[in-house]
Protein backbone atom coordinates (compact mmCIF):
# COMPACT_ATOMS: atom_id res chain seq x y z
CA UNK A 1 0.00 0.00 0.00
CA UNK A 2 2.78 2.39 0.96
CA UNK A 3 4.76 1.73 -2.23
CA UNK A 4 1.60 2.18 -4.33
CA UNK A 5 0.82 5.46 -2.63
CA UNK A 6 4.36 6.72 -3.08
CA UNK A 7 4.28 5.78 -6.77
CA UNK A 8 1.07 7.70 -7.33
CA UNK A 9 2.52 10.68 -5.48
CA UNK A 10 5.72 10.54 -7.58
CA UNK A 11 3.77 10.39 -10.86
CA UNK A 12 1.55 13.20 -9.66
CA UNK A 13 4.59 15.36 -8.99
CA UNK A 14 6.19 14.56 -12.36
CA UNK A 15 3.11 15.31 -14.45
CA UNK A 16 3.02 19.09 -13.85
CA UNK A 17 6.76 19.30 -14.48
CA UNK A 18 6.46 17.40 -17.75
CA UNK A 19 3.57 19.64 -18.79
CA UNK A 20 5.59 22.74 -17.98
CA UNK A 21 8.50 21.51 -20.11
CA UNK A 22 6.25 20.70 -23.07
CA UNK A 23 4.50 24.05 -22.75
CA UNK A 24 7.86 25.78 -23.11
CA UNK A 25 8.84 23.83 -26.22
CA UNK A 26 8.97 26.02 -29.33
CA UNK A 27 8.41 25.24 -32.99
CA UNK A 28 9.78 27.81 -35.38
CA UNK A 29 8.38 28.04 -38.91
CA UNK A 30 11.27 28.65 -41.31
CA UNK A 31 10.69 30.15 -44.76
CA UNK A 32 13.21 28.78 -47.26
CA UNK A 33 12.83 30.18 -50.80
CA UNK A 34 15.12 27.49 -52.24
CA UNK A 35 13.92 24.09 -53.49
CA UNK A 36 14.62 20.87 -51.61
CA UNK A 37 17.23 19.88 -54.17
CA UNK A 38 19.53 22.80 -53.42
CA UNK A 39 22.64 22.13 -51.28
CA UNK A 40 21.65 25.02 -49.01
CA UNK A 41 18.38 23.25 -48.18
CA UNK A 42 20.30 20.16 -47.16
CA UNK A 43 22.36 22.38 -44.85
CA UNK A 44 19.17 23.84 -43.41
CA UNK A 45 17.86 20.33 -42.73
CA UNK A 46 21.10 19.63 -40.85
CA UNK A 47 20.71 22.93 -39.00
CA UNK A 48 17.18 21.94 -37.92
CA UNK A 49 18.41 18.54 -36.76
CA UNK A 50 21.22 20.17 -34.79
CA UNK A 51 18.85 22.60 -33.10
CA UNK A 52 16.65 19.74 -31.95
CA UNK A 53 19.66 17.71 -30.76
CA UNK A 54 21.36 20.55 -28.90
CA UNK A 55 18.13 21.69 -27.22
CA UNK A 56 17.02 18.13 -26.38
CA UNK A 57 13.84 18.80 -28.31
CA UNK A 58 12.98 22.02 -26.50
CA UNK A 59 13.02 23.94 -29.76
CA UNK A 60 12.44 22.67 -33.29
CA UNK A 61 12.75 24.28 -36.72
CA UNK A 62 10.09 23.36 -39.27
CA UNK A 63 11.31 24.07 -42.78
CA UNK A 64 8.97 25.26 -45.54
CA UNK A 65 11.04 24.84 -48.69
CA UNK A 66 10.69 26.21 -52.20
CA UNK A 67 8.69 29.25 -51.11
CA UNK A 68 5.77 26.98 -50.16
CA UNK A 69 4.42 29.59 -47.73
CA UNK A 70 3.80 31.96 -50.63
CA UNK A 71 6.30 34.55 -49.42
CA UNK A 72 7.98 36.45 -52.24
CA UNK A 73 11.76 36.87 -52.12
CA UNK A 74 11.48 40.66 -52.14
CA UNK A 75 9.01 40.72 -49.23
CA UNK A 76 10.94 38.80 -46.60
CA UNK A 77 12.16 41.89 -44.70
CA UNK A 78 8.53 42.97 -44.27
CA UNK A 79 7.02 39.57 -43.55
CA UNK A 80 9.52 38.33 -40.98
CA UNK A 81 9.20 41.14 -38.39
CA UNK A 82 5.40 40.96 -38.68
CA UNK A 83 5.37 37.47 -37.17
CA UNK A 84 3.73 35.84 -40.21
CA UNK A 85 6.70 33.45 -40.14
CA UNK A 86 9.32 32.95 -37.40
CA UNK A 87 12.54 32.48 -39.37
CA UNK A 88 13.75 32.89 -42.94
CA UNK A 89 16.76 32.44 -45.16
CA UNK A 90 17.73 35.95 -46.23
CA UNK A 91 19.97 36.74 -49.17
CA UNK A 92 21.02 40.36 -49.63
CA UNK A 93 20.51 40.22 -53.40
CA UNK A 94 16.81 39.43 -53.01
CA UNK A 95 15.95 42.43 -50.82
CA UNK A 96 17.16 45.36 -52.90
CA UNK A 97 13.73 47.04 -52.90
CA UNK A 98 13.53 47.40 -49.12
CA UNK A 99 17.23 47.36 -48.21
CA UNK A 100 19.46 48.79 -50.95
CA UNK A 101 22.14 49.16 -48.27
CA UNK A 102 22.26 45.36 -48.06
CA UNK A 103 21.97 44.67 -51.76
CA UNK A 104 24.93 46.96 -52.51
CA UNK A 105 27.08 45.43 -49.78
CA UNK A 106 28.94 42.89 -51.92
CA UNK A 107 27.87 42.87 -55.54
CA UNK A 108 28.71 40.12 -57.98
CA UNK A 109 31.88 40.24 -60.01
CA UNK A 110 33.85 42.59 -57.78
CA UNK A 111 35.84 39.95 -55.88
CA UNK A 112 38.13 37.77 -57.91
CA UNK A 113 39.52 35.16 -55.52
CA UNK A 114 38.69 33.03 -52.50
CA UNK A 115 41.36 34.85 -50.47
CA UNK A 116 39.66 38.18 -51.13
CA UNK A 117 36.30 36.70 -50.22
CA UNK A 118 37.57 35.34 -46.91
CA UNK A 119 39.00 38.75 -46.01
CA UNK A 120 35.72 40.43 -46.84
CA UNK A 121 33.31 38.09 -45.05
CA UNK A 122 33.89 39.19 -41.40
CA UNK A 123 33.16 42.80 -42.38
CA UNK A 124 30.18 41.77 -44.51
CA UNK A 125 28.66 39.72 -41.67
CA UNK A 126 29.09 42.56 -39.18
CA UNK A 127 27.31 44.99 -41.51
CA UNK A 128 24.50 42.51 -42.16
CA UNK A 129 24.04 42.06 -38.41
CA UNK A 130 23.63 45.79 -37.93
CA UNK A 131 21.29 46.35 -40.86
CA UNK A 132 18.98 43.40 -40.12
CA UNK A 133 18.68 44.21 -36.41
CA UNK A 134 17.56 47.72 -37.31
CA UNK A 135 14.72 46.10 -39.26
CA UNK A 136 13.46 43.95 -36.41
CA UNK A 137 15.36 40.83 -37.50
CA UNK A 138 18.05 39.04 -35.51
CA UNK A 139 20.58 36.98 -37.47
CA UNK A 140 21.01 33.74 -35.52
CA UNK A 141 23.96 32.98 -37.79
CA UNK A 142 24.96 32.58 -41.43
CA UNK A 143 25.22 29.99 -44.18
CA UNK A 144 28.15 30.53 -46.53
CA UNK A 145 27.68 30.41 -50.29
CA UNK A 146 30.27 28.65 -52.50
CA UNK A 147 32.50 30.65 -54.82
CA UNK A 148 30.08 30.24 -57.69
CA UNK A 149 30.61 30.75 -61.41
CA UNK A 150 27.73 32.46 -63.18
CA UNK A 151 26.85 31.32 -66.68
CA UNK A 152 24.40 32.38 -69.36
CA UNK A 153 21.85 29.68 -70.22
CA UNK A 154 19.71 30.20 -73.34
CA UNK A 155 16.64 28.41 -74.69
CA UNK A 156 17.39 28.11 -78.36
CA UNK A 157 20.34 30.33 -79.32
CA UNK A 158 24.07 29.66 -78.99
CA UNK A 159 24.90 32.86 -77.08
CA UNK A 160 28.58 33.23 -76.23
CA UNK A 161 29.26 36.95 -76.66
CA UNK A 162 27.84 40.16 -75.26
CA UNK A 163 26.91 41.13 -78.83
CA UNK A 164 24.78 37.98 -79.14
CA UNK A 165 23.16 38.69 -75.78
CA UNK A 166 21.98 42.15 -76.83
CA UNK A 167 19.19 40.65 -78.94
CA UNK A 168 17.92 38.43 -76.07
CA UNK A 169 15.74 38.98 -73.01
CA UNK A 170 17.79 38.00 -69.98
CA UNK A 171 16.67 36.76 -66.57
CA UNK A 172 18.66 38.00 -63.56
CA UNK A 173 17.90 38.12 -59.84
CA UNK A 174 19.51 41.32 -58.56
CA UNK A 175 19.33 45.02 -59.23
CA UNK A 176 23.05 45.42 -59.86
CA UNK A 177 22.83 42.80 -62.61
CA UNK A 178 20.09 44.77 -64.34
CA UNK A 179 22.19 47.94 -64.18
CA UNK A 180 25.46 46.33 -65.28
CA UNK A 181 23.89 44.55 -68.25
CA UNK A 182 22.10 47.76 -69.22
CA UNK A 183 25.53 49.42 -69.48
CA UNK A 184 26.37 46.76 -72.05
CA UNK A 185 23.15 47.24 -73.99
CA UNK A 186 21.54 44.05 -72.72
CA UNK A 187 17.90 43.97 -71.58
CA UNK A 188 17.68 42.21 -68.21
CA UNK A 189 14.77 41.73 -65.83
CA UNK A 190 14.50 40.28 -62.34
CA UNK A 191 12.68 36.96 -62.21
CA UNK A 192 12.50 35.10 -58.90
CA UNK A 193 13.94 31.65 -58.33
CA UNK A 194 10.51 30.01 -58.18
CA UNK A 195 9.34 31.63 -61.44
CA UNK A 196 12.46 31.19 -63.55
CA UNK A 197 11.66 27.76 -65.03
CA UNK A 198 8.27 28.84 -66.36
CA UNK A 199 9.67 32.15 -67.61
CA UNK A 200 12.29 30.28 -69.62
CA UNK A 201 9.91 27.62 -70.89
CA UNK A 202 7.25 30.08 -72.06
CA UNK A 203 9.67 32.59 -73.59
CA UNK A 204 9.09 35.42 -71.13
CA UNK A 205 12.90 35.45 -71.14
CA UNK A 206 15.26 33.89 -73.67
CA UNK A 207 18.24 33.42 -71.39
CA UNK A 208 19.03 33.29 -67.69
CA UNK A 209 22.04 33.95 -65.52
CA UNK A 210 22.56 30.93 -63.27
CA UNK A 211 25.45 28.93 -61.79
CA UNK A 212 26.03 25.62 -63.53
CA UNK A 213 26.73 24.09 -60.13
CA UNK A 214 23.07 24.46 -59.17
CA UNK A 215 21.48 24.15 -62.61
CA UNK A 216 20.32 20.59 -61.96
CA UNK A 217 18.26 21.75 -58.98
CA UNK A 218 15.97 23.78 -61.25
CA UNK A 219 16.02 21.39 -64.23
CA UNK A 220 17.76 23.98 -66.35
CA UNK A 221 18.58 21.31 -68.96
CA UNK A 222 14.85 21.05 -69.73
CA UNK A 223 14.50 24.69 -70.77
CA UNK A 224 17.98 25.65 -72.03
CA UNK A 225 19.91 24.15 -74.94
CA UNK A 226 23.06 26.24 -74.49
CA UNK A 227 25.31 27.42 -71.69
CA UNK A 228 28.48 29.53 -71.41
CA UNK A 229 30.48 30.87 -68.45
CA UNK A 230 30.58 34.65 -67.95
CA UNK A 231 31.85 35.69 -64.49
CA UNK A 232 32.90 34.54 -60.98
CA UNK A 233 30.22 35.09 -58.39
CA UNK A 234 31.29 35.38 -54.75
CA UNK A 235 28.34 36.40 -52.62
CA UNK A 236 27.44 37.71 -49.22
CA UNK A 237 26.31 34.76 -47.07
CA UNK A 238 22.71 33.86 -46.37
CA UNK A 239 21.49 35.11 -42.99
CA UNK A 240 19.49 32.74 -40.80
CA UNK A 241 17.11 35.43 -39.63
CA UNK A 242 14.52 35.33 -36.89
CA UNK A 243 11.97 37.92 -35.88
CA UNK A 244 13.57 39.88 -33.05
CA UNK A 245 10.28 39.80 -31.12
CA UNK A 246 10.27 36.01 -31.39
CA UNK A 247 13.96 35.82 -30.49
CA UNK A 248 13.61 37.81 -27.28
CA UNK A 249 10.58 35.72 -26.27
CA UNK A 250 12.51 32.45 -26.45
CA UNK A 251 14.12 31.05 -23.29
CA UNK A 252 17.86 31.62 -23.12
CA UNK A 253 18.66 27.91 -23.47
CA UNK A 254 16.71 27.77 -26.74
CA UNK A 255 18.49 30.84 -28.06
CA UNK A 256 21.82 29.21 -27.26
CA UNK A 257 20.80 26.05 -29.10
CA UNK A 258 19.92 28.05 -32.22
CA UNK A 259 23.17 30.01 -32.08
CA UNK A 260 25.30 26.91 -31.58
CA UNK A 261 23.60 25.09 -34.46
CA UNK A 262 24.09 28.16 -36.67
CA UNK A 263 27.79 28.34 -35.73
CA UNK A 264 28.18 24.71 -36.77
CA UNK A 265 26.43 25.50 -40.07
CA UNK A 266 28.87 28.33 -40.75
CA UNK A 267 31.88 26.13 -39.97
CA UNK A 268 30.66 23.45 -42.39
CA UNK A 269 29.84 25.80 -45.26
CA UNK A 270 32.64 28.38 -45.02
CA UNK A 271 34.96 26.21 -47.13
CA UNK A 272 35.78 26.80 -50.79
CA UNK A 273 38.62 24.45 -51.79
CA UNK A 274 36.61 22.16 -54.04
CA UNK A 275 34.23 24.71 -55.59
CA UNK A 276 35.85 24.91 -59.04
CA UNK A 277 36.15 21.16 -59.44
CA UNK A 278 32.50 20.74 -58.51
CA UNK A 279 31.63 23.43 -61.06
CA UNK A 280 33.48 21.55 -63.81
CA UNK A 281 31.77 18.30 -62.85
CA UNK A 282 28.38 20.06 -62.97
CA UNK A 283 29.06 21.28 -66.50
CA UNK A 284 29.88 17.74 -67.58
CA UNK A 285 26.58 16.52 -66.13
CA UNK A 286 24.71 19.24 -68.01
CA UNK A 287 26.33 18.13 -71.26
CA UNK A 288 25.19 14.58 -70.59
CA UNK A 289 21.65 15.91 -70.17
CA UNK A 290 21.70 17.64 -73.54
CA UNK A 291 23.02 21.14 -72.83
CA UNK A 292 25.53 22.34 -75.42
CA UNK A 293 28.35 23.81 -73.35
CA UNK A 294 29.97 26.61 -75.35
CA UNK A 295 32.89 27.29 -73.02
CA UNK A 296 33.68 30.80 -71.77
CA UNK A 297 32.65 34.20 -73.04
CA UNK A 298 35.67 35.93 -74.66
CA UNK A 299 38.11 37.49 -72.19
CA UNK A 300 37.35 40.97 -73.54
CA UNK A 301 33.62 40.48 -72.97
CA UNK A 302 34.16 39.13 -69.47
CA UNK A 303 36.36 42.11 -68.57
CA UNK A 304 33.77 44.45 -70.06
CA UNK A 305 31.08 42.97 -67.83
CA UNK A 306 33.25 43.09 -64.68
CA UNK A 307 34.18 46.72 -65.37
CA UNK A 308 30.48 47.53 -65.81
CA UNK A 309 29.69 45.80 -62.52
CA UNK A 310 32.43 47.71 -60.68
CA UNK A 311 31.06 51.04 -61.94
CA UNK A 312 27.54 49.94 -61.07
CA UNK A 313 28.58 49.06 -57.50
CA UNK A 314 29.93 52.55 -56.89
CA UNK A 315 26.86 54.22 -58.37
CA UNK A 316 24.33 52.05 -56.53
CA UNK A 317 26.11 52.60 -53.21
CA UNK A 318 25.92 56.36 -53.73
CA UNK A 319 22.28 56.11 -54.77
CA UNK A 320 21.38 53.98 -51.75
CA UNK A 321 22.92 56.63 -49.50
CA UNK A 322 23.08 56.30 -45.75
CA UNK A 323 25.76 53.83 -44.74
CA UNK A 324 26.05 52.20 -48.18
CA UNK A 325 29.09 54.17 -49.48
CA UNK A 326 30.94 53.68 -46.19
CA UNK A 327 30.07 49.97 -46.21
CA UNK A 328 31.49 49.64 -49.71
CA UNK A 329 34.70 51.35 -48.63
CA UNK A 330 34.94 49.03 -45.60
CA UNK A 331 34.67 45.97 -47.85
CA UNK A 332 37.24 47.33 -50.31
CA UNK A 333 39.62 48.06 -47.44
CA UNK A 334 39.17 44.54 -46.06
CA UNK A 335 40.14 42.96 -49.38
CA UNK A 336 43.11 45.31 -49.78
CA UNK A 337 41.99 47.66 -52.53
Amino acid sequence: MMNSSLSRLFVGLLAPAAFALSAQASELRFHNPLPETRPETKELIKFADDVKRISNGAVSVRLHNGGSLGIKDADVLRVLPSGAVDMALIWANYVSRDAPVLSTLLVQGVIGSVDELKRALPVVRQIQDTELKQRGITPVGYLAIPMLEASIFCRDAAVKTVADLKSRKLRVWAREQVAAFKRLGVSAQIVGQADMYVAMKTGVVDCAVYPALYAHTVNMHEVAKYGAFLYPMPSAPYALGISTAKWTALPEAQRKALTQAADETWTRTNEYGSDHQRELAAREELKKKGVNWLGDFPDADRKQFLDAMSQTWAELAQEAGGRAPANREAVLKAIGR
